[in-house]
């Protein structure tokens, strides 16, 4: 039953008008998070809005070689 309920779940987050889909975030440099962002990171759209936020760095990251 509980599967179910995801299921369902899933599915409606899926048809919302306000959803750009979690590869949109990652081609963009961004992460698919629950809930809010971390410390260091803003909201940049939603993967599936209003529950599953796409959060990008607010600075730049740097390679050291």
């Amino acid at each position: 039953m509980g599967i179910l309920v995801l299921v369902f779940i899933f599915i409606s987050l899926t048809q919302h008008g306000g959803a750009h889909g979690p590869d949109s975030c990652n081609h963009g440099g961004g992460l698919c998070r629950m809930g809010t962002c971390i410390s260091g990171e803003y909201l940049a759209q939603y993967c599936f809005e209003p529950i599953i936020l796409c959060c990008k760095n607010s600075s730049p990251t740097s390679t050291e070689s």
